[in-house]
C-alpha cells in the first residue's frame, strides 16, 4: 500500500528534514485530490509526444532573434513577464506554449552569466490537455500562466544529487486505474509555486488561494499527451532539471502560451 512508503528527504536536510517527511505521510490520506492536479486522468486526450525526446543544447528554438538582439531579456518573453522575474533569479525554466488551445510546448533552460541570459537546455514538453489560462481553476484541465518560483521537488524514485530539497516517497505513486502510460509520472516532479505552501513536500495539499483556485501543479515526466495542469518532459530533462537547478540562485519557471509570454 501507498500510505506504508518510507519517505526520505535529500538536500538542503535541515530541522525541518522529520516536519516534510511528515507532511508526505499525511498527505497520502488526500493522495488521489492531490494527484488529480496533474495529468493521469483516464480520459487524457492524445497528442504530439514529448516522451524520450532529445534535449536541445540550446539550439534554435523560440526567440532567437530577441536573444541576439538583446541577451539580457529572455527570449519569447514580454516587458510583464520579464518584471516579474526576482531580481536574484539566476536559473529559469521557460515553458513556451504552442497555442492558448494546445497541450504541446517546449521546455527551455536559461542560465543568467552576468546580465545575460544564457541557453542550457531544450526539451520538447506538454502543458495542459486544454491549453493555457490567466485565471486558473481546480479541473479546468489548463495550465496557469504566469512567473513562479521552484523551491521543493520529490517523486517515487531517490535522485542522487538533487539540489532542491527533494521528499522521495512511495506516496507520489499514481492510483492504480489510471492508465498505464502514467505510470511512471512522478517518478521525479518539481513543484511548481502556484497556490501552495513553499518549503513543503510537493504532497502538501495546502492551497492558500483556497479549493477552488486549483493547485498541485508540477513540473513531471511526460507521458506523451497533455496533462490536468501541470508541464510534462521526458525523463531525461526532469533528471537535468533536479541535477541543475539551485535553491542559491532563486529558480522559476516562467510558463504561458506564446501570446501571453509575449504580451
Amino acid at each position: 500500500m501507498r500510505g506504508k512508503g518510507v519517505s526520505q528527504v535529500q538536500g538542503g536536510q535541515t530541522a525541518g528534514t522529520v516536519a516534510r517527511a511528515a507532511v508526505a505521510g499525511a498527505a497520502a490520506a488526500a493522495l488521489v485530490m492531490t494527484l488529480a492536479g496533474c495529468g493521469g486522468e483516464s480520459g487524457a486526450a492524445t497528442g504530439p509526444s514529448g516522451s524520450g525526446g532529445a534535449a536541445d543544447k540550446g539550439g534554435a528554438a523560440h526567440g532567437d532573434s530577441a536573444q541576439k538582439a538583446d541577451p539580457t531579456r529572455l527570449p519569447g518573453v514580454g516587458d510583464a513577464m520579464q518584471e516579474r522575474l526576482p531580481s536574484q533569479t539566476r536559473q529559469a525554466v521557460v515553458a513556451y506554449g504552442k497555442g492558448e488551445d494546445s497541450a504541446a510546448s517546449t521546455v527551455r533552460l536559461f542560465i543568467k552569466k552576468g546580465e545575460k541570459w544564457i541557453p542550457e537546455r531544450s526539451w520538447p514538453a506538454h502543458n495542459g490537455r486544454k491549453g493555457w489560462t490567466r485565471d486558473h481553476h481546480e479541473d479546468d484541465k489548463r495550465s496557469p500562466v504566469g512567473v513562479f518560483t521552484l523551491t521543493d521537488a520529490g517523486g517515487v524514485r531517490s535522485a542522487p544529487g538533487a539540489k532542491l530539497p527533494y521528499t522521495a516517497s512511495a506516496d507520489f505513486t499514481p492510483p492504480s486505474y489510471w492508465p498505464k502510460r502514467t505510470r511512471h509520472d512522478f517518478d521525479h516532479v518539481i513543484a511548481i509555486d502556484y497556490n501552495r505552501a513553499k518549503g513543503t513536500s510537493p504532497l502538501d495539499p495546502t492551497r492558500p488561494e483556497g479549493q477552488s483556485k486549483g493547485g498541485n501543479i508540477w513540473l513531471h515526466l511526460d507521458h506523451g499527451s497533455g496533462t490536468s495542469g501541470c508541464v510534462s518532459l521526458p525523463r531525461e530533462g526532469m533528471e537535468y532539471l533536479l541535477r541543475t537547478l539551485d535553491p542559491a540562485k532563486h529558480p522559476v519557471v516562467v510558463m504561458g502560451d506564446k501570446a501571453a509570454l509575449d504580451g
